[in-house]
């Protein structure tokens, strides 16, 4: 099938799906010109990406918009967004919002309202459509791994407890420990380690904590290059193709779709 009866299938105009794909292209735009304006590094992601490679926007059935960061200019996004996002928009992070646990970032629309399957938004203030901001890091795929089990069983206790409050201060308690202490102290010993051996990492994979570590490689991402999104041009890496060949394979196939799932449960889009 090509573009026009993969749209025509899956998100024609006026679809409650392609109303949020353009409400999510809003953020970003958004989100684009606050990164231009501090000359901050990001790269349209996953699904994101591929859908700008195959599709020259978003692959037709997706319900996400991902980008990703360097974890430096992550850090100062963080402190730049509060101030210059639009009052429709609003950052969530653990400091904006108290019981969001992930340790990466939404940039929520507040004229809207959605339900995830996974129900972890359900103690969250801001409910509405949103793009992932991900923080990227350079350290070895094992190292990861690690702080990936040390929040699983934040996730487990999150997806099974019926007693809210008491799932809250259990998670914040493992939360707390990773971002403050354990995953301080191994970026101290990945810079000691980095500066004796003089062998600085080009591994780059998802923040610590975060539960994807498929690798990426500094050479395919930089320096940033640009491509078409839904008529726009936004930062992608320079070697996409290889970039995107080591996390999917062949990435240009489509999958099976009959097979496809949304990510939303229940969606309100308000005008």
């Amino acid at each position: 099938m090509n573009n026009d009866e993969l749209r025509a299938r899956f998100n024609p105009d006026g679809s409650l799906l392609r109303r949020q794909q353009m409400r999510m292209l809003d953020i970003l735009v958004e989100v684009d010109r606050i990164c231009k304006k501090h000359e901050l590094r990001y790269w349209l992601s996953s699904g994101t990406l591929i859908g700008a490679i195959r599709h020259n926007g978003f692959i037709p059935w997706d319900d996400d918009l991902d980008i990703e960061m360097m974890r430096d200019d992550y850090v100062k996004l963080m402190e730049i967004l509060p101030r210059e996002l639009p009052e429709w928009l609003a950052l969530q992070n653990d400091k904006t919002d108290k019981n969001y646990f992930y340790y990466y970032a939404k940039v929520r629309d507040r004229r809207s309202f959605l339900n995830e399957g996974n129900n972890y938004d359900r103690i969250w203030k801001e409910r509405g459509i949103y793009i992932d901001i991900f923080p990227m890091e350079k350290h070895p795929i094992w190292l990861h791994k690690l702080t990936e089990k040390s929040v699983g069983h934040m996730y487990k206790i999150w997806r099974t407890s019926s007693d809210d409050a008491k799932a809250i201060k259990s998670v914040r308690r493992i939360f707390n420990f990773n971002n403050r202490l354990l995953f301080p102290f191994l970026r101290g010993l990945l810079r000691i380690s980095h500066s004796t051996l003089h062998t600085p990492h080009s591994t780059i994979t998802s923040g610590m904590g975060i539960p994807y570590h498929n690798p990426r490689y500094a050479e395919d991402i930089f320096p940033l290059a640009e491509h078409e999104f839904e008529g726009i041009a936004f930062p992608v890496p320079h070697d996409y193709d290889h970039h995107l060949r080591c996390i999917y394979g062949d990435y240009m196939q489509l999958p099976d779709l009959d097979s496809i799932h949304p990510h939303v449960n229940h969606i309100e889009i308000y005008d």
